[in-house]
C-alpha cells in the first residue's frame, strides 16, 4: 500500500484518483511514498526515507528544497499550464485595470453613499478616470510557456500587436501562438517598443530582477507594467520610482511587499493568478497523475529537478535509476546487469543539468543494492 500524504488542502478531484487499493490518502501519513502539496514550506523538513516523490500541485517550486531532493533520490514534480487559463484571464482583467482607473473609479463612486445628488457628481467627476483602450496598443509578453502564449494569443484577439520574447521558446509553443504574435530574440525590443509588458517566466537567480532601473529606462514614457508571476522578477523599488518620475504609468502586482503597498498607481492583489476552483481542480489532478505514473511505472513527465524519461516493461523487470550526470556512470549500470547474466531489452537515458535518470527493461534477475552501490546513484527502484 502507497501512501500519499497531503500538506495542503488538496482538490478532491485530484485525491480520489488515487485507487484505494493501492494508496491511501491522508494528511499525517507517517512514512509518505509521495506527498502532495501547494503552498507549505518544505525547507525545513526532514524528508523520511520513504519518500519518492513530491508534487507541487502549481507551477512554482520555491517552497520545496529542490535540489536537496535530487540529492537524497526524490523526484519533484510541478503541474505547468494546469492554471494557466487563470492567470491568462487574470492578466487580461490587469491589462485593463492598468488602463482604465477602474479601481479608483470604483472607490471614489463607493465614497458617494449618502452624498445628494450623486448621479449628478458622478457625471461630474467621471471625467478623473480616463484612460486608454488597449486596442491597437502594443502588449510585450516576456516569457511564451503556457501562461504567456495564451496571454499573447488572446491580446491579438484583443486587436493589440503582441511582441514576445523567449530564448526557450519550445516547438510546441511555438506552434500554438497566433501568427501574428511577433516573436524576437532581443529583449530589449520588448522594452524599447511597448505600451504595456507583462512578464511570464520562472524565478530563478538569472531571472531575479529582469525589470530593474536599466530596463525601465530604456522603455516608452507611460509605460504599463503587469507582474503575475514572481514578485522577485521586478525590482519593485525601481518600478515605485520610475512611477514617482512619470516613466511609469501603473503597475499591477500579484505579489504584496512593503515597497508596493499603498502607492499611488499601484494595484497590488493577493496573489489571486492561480485562485480558481478549476484552477485548483486542474493542478490537482495533475499532479495525482504525475505521482502514480511515476509511482507505478517509473515515468517522469514535467520534474523540475530530473528530467522527462518513460520506457515500457516487456521484460521481467523495468530498472529506474536516479543518478548524477557524469561519464562512465551508464556503462557501471549496464554491467551490474551484465555481470548477473540478464539481458536490456531496451534501455533509455536522460539528462537535466546535474542529474540524468536511466531505465532499464530487464529480462533476468537484478539485484538492486549492486546499482545502489555505484558512486553517483541517488535512487534506484525495480518495478
Amino acid at each position: 500500500m502507497y501512501e500519499i500524504k497531503t500538506l495542503n488542502k488538496i482538490a478532491t478531484c485530484g485525491t480520489d484518483i488515487f485507487d484505494k487499493a493501492k494508496y491511501t490518502v491522508s494528511d499525517n501519513a507517517e512514512n509518505p511514498t509521495a506527498i502532495m502539496v501547494r503552498s507549505a514550506k518544505m525547507h525545513d523538513m526532514e524528508m523520511p526515507e520513504s519518500l519518492l516523490a513530491i508534487a507541487r500541485a502549481g507551477a512554482g517550486v520555491n517552497n520545496i528544497p529542490v535540489e536537496k531532493c535530487a540529492e537524497q533520490g526524490i523526484v519533484v514534480f510541478n503541474t505547468p499550464g494546469a492554471n494557466s487559463n487563470a492567470v491568462k484571464e487574470l492578466a487580461i482583467c490587469a491589462l485593463l485595470l492598468a488602463s482604465r482607473k477602474i479601481t479608483e473609479a470604483a472607490a471614489w463612486a463607493a465614497s458617494l453613499k449618502g452624498t445628494p445628488d450623486a448621479p449628478k457628481t458622478v457625471e461630474g467627476g467621471k471625467s478623473k478616470f480616463a484612460g486608454p483602450e488597449i486596442l491597437g496598443k502594443t502588449l510585450g509578453v516576456i516569457g511564451l510557456g503556457a501562461i504567456g502564449g495564451k496571454i499573447a494569443n488572446a491580446a491579438v484577439a484583443l486587436g493589440m500587436d503582441v511582441i514576445g520574447y523567449d530564448p526557450f521558446l519550445s516547438v510546441n509553443a511555438a506552434i500554438q501562438l497566433d501568427p501574428a504574435v511577433k516573436v524576437t530574440a532581443d529583449i530589449n525590443d520588448i522594452y524599447k517598443n511597448s505600451d504595456y509588458i507583462t512578464i511570464h517566466v520562472p524565478y530563478t537567480p538569472d531571472t531575479k530582477n529582469t525589470i530593474d532601473e536599466a530596463q525601465i529606462a530604456m522603455m516608452k514614457d507611460g509605460v504599463r507594467l503587469i507582474n503575475l508571476a514572481r514578485g522577485e522578477l521586478i525590482n519593485s523599488a525601481a518600478v515605485v520610482k520610475a512611477i514617482k518620475d512619470g516613466k511609469v504609468a501603473k503597475y499591477v502586482t500579484d505579489f504584496a511587499d512593503d515597497v508596493v503597498l499603498g502607492e499611488e498607481n499601484v494595484i497590488v492583489l493577493p496573489h489571486l493568478g492561480a485562485s480558481t476552483p478549476e484552477s485548483e481542480d486542474n493542478c490537482a489532478t495533475m499532479a495525482a497523475h504525475e505521482l502514480i505514473d511515476y509511482i507505478e511505472k517509473g515515468t517522469i513527465k514535467n520534474s523540475v529537478n530530473f528530467p522527462n524519461a518513460e520506457l515500457a516493461k516487456t521484460g521481467d523487470h523495468l530498472v529506474c535509476v536516479l543518478h548524477k550526470n557524469v561519464p562512465a556512470l551508464i556503462a557501471q549500470i549496464t554491467s551490474v546487469v551484465s555481470d548477473k547474466g540478464a539481458n536490456i531489452e531496451n534501455l533509455v537515458n536522460k539528462s537535466k543539468k546535474d542529474w540524468a535518470y536511466t531505465m532499464l527493461d530487464v529480462t533476468g534477475d537484478v539485484d538492486a543494492d549492486a546499482f545502489k552501490s555505484i558512486e553517483g546513484v541517488v535512487g534506484v527502484r525495480v518495478l
